[in-house]
């Protein structure tokens, strides 16, 4: 299955701009899911790209961010601790529970996974956590810092280096993990569980994960990757990382049939694809659309046009508007179909204008609908029906004009 990447933003806990991108099937979606990084990764990096990649290609959308002071978002890393993680985590549920569909699986990497595990409680729609490499302590971090730890305690901060990099650590950081318990956390997280961890992880050891399986109640589950390191750098782990939660998770979610009104989309958001010049992805609830041009004006022909898709809604809402009339009056008609073509001519060749209209001159859209009805013999029915066609409210739309009203958002 092909998937699509969309770069979105939200604000973070203090007001951050959150850089994140959105992998999504292009088809239907199970669910939504949240991806925690590791410390100081971010979205990014390998393991957490291809994961969400390989999810979304079994139907499971994947928000992944960077957290504040990372990569492309917004805020000082030297300000952030594992509680504003937390807080970003909560506010990143939030931009999807408003604009696409809450998550109902959270998944964190390594410092991730206990911030997912601390998150989590504060999602409701989460049903489902996962952890890759997370240690059962916050404060495993620390060990990190070497013999900067001294230097952050008596002096407030201090340069530490993390895979080549230089990050500033200050003493709040440190005050704010001992406030931290995950293992208390997932004792109480009442919230299905999957660990996954490397037994020859080097940086967070095994002994993390069977702490958080006997901290954990049921449901619980463990899974061993097997000769992976702790990034996960092979893509054959990644890949493996992914089909395990999918299956897994499959048991824990919620179907759409089973979300209230209140947990469903409204309107429709169409974005850039990034693979064709016209290619577009249009996102309405839980289903996906690909709107494109033919190649003869530059397209890829991967979709319907816009005009397409009008005259599949003028087609659409006729067929239902005829359906509704026939059942509501009990009339025994077979399968209706309407075929609809899309042309612009000129006002003065309309024969179905007004002499007003004609005399407008330029040139005017035309949609020609024809109906067929299966088994339907009788002349007067199939007359009224066709007047029943004229009330869909797409076809009143298209013929008394709407009002589009653009603004722009950050």
């Amino acid at each position: 299955m092909d998937t699509i990447t969309k770069r979105v933003e939200f604000t973070g806990s203090d007001g951050n701009r959150i850089s994140a991108k959105l992998d999504l099937p292009v088809g239907g979606i199970k669910a939504y899911a949240l991806f925690a990084h590791c410390f100081t990764c971010s979205k990014d990096i390998n393991a957490t790209k291809r994961i969400a990649i390989e999810l979304a290609k079994r139907s499971i959308a994947v928000l992944r961010f960077d957290f504040a002071g990372i990569g492309a978002s917004e805020g000082e890393f030297a300000a952030t601790n594992f509680s504003s993680n937390i807080e970003d985590l909560l506010a990143a549920a939030g931009y999807l529970r408003d604009n696409y569909q809450a998550p109902q699986i959270i998944i964190g990497h390594s410092l991730g996974g206990a911030a997912a595990i601390s998150a989590a409680a504060g999602i409701p729609e989460v049903n489902a956590v996962v952890t890759i490499g997370a240690p059962a302590n916050a404060e495993h971090v620390v060990q990190n810092f070497g013999d900067k730890i001294a230097e952050i305690k008596f002096v407030g901060d201090a340069e530490v280096t993390l895979a080549g990099r230089n990050f500033s650590i200050r003493k709040q950081f440190l005050d704010d993990l001992k406030k931290v318990s995950v293992t208390e956390r997932v004792k109480n997280l009442k919230k299905a569980l999957l660990i996954l961890h490397s037994p020859t992880d080097a940086t967070v050891g095994i002994e993390n994960a069977q702490e958080l399986f006997i901290a954990a109640r049921h449901p619980k589950s463990f899974i061993s990757l097997d000769n992976s390191d702790h990034l996960l750098s092979g893509s054959h782990d990644a890949n493996f990382a992914a089909s395990i939660i999918a299956a897994w998770s499959s048991r824990y979610l919620k179907s759409e049939e089973d979300l209230d009104d209140s947990q469903r989309h409204n309107g429709v958001t169409v974005a850039e694809t990034g693979k064709g010049k016209f290619n577009n992805l249009a996102t309405a609830g839980k289903h996906r659309l690909l709107a494109d041009e033919p190649k003869s004006v530059g397209g890829n022909d991967q979709g319907p046009t816009p005009y397409d898709f009008l005259s599949i809604a003028l087609g659409a809402c006729t067929n239902m508007t005829m359906r509704m009339y026939a059942d509501f009056k009990k009339l025994d008609v077979g399968k209706i179909s309407v075929h609809v073509e899309h042309n612009k001519i000129h006002a003065k060749d309309c024969l179905e204008c007004t002499g007003e209209e004609r005399a407008s001159g330029g040139k005017i859209d035309r949609f020609e609908r024809r109906i067929h009805i299966e088994g339907l013999d009788d002349p007067q029915l199939r007359a009224k029906l066709l007047t029943i066609a004229d009330k869909c409210p797409v076809h009143r739309t298209l013929e008394h004009g709407a009002k589009v009203v653009t603004s722009y958002q950050d």
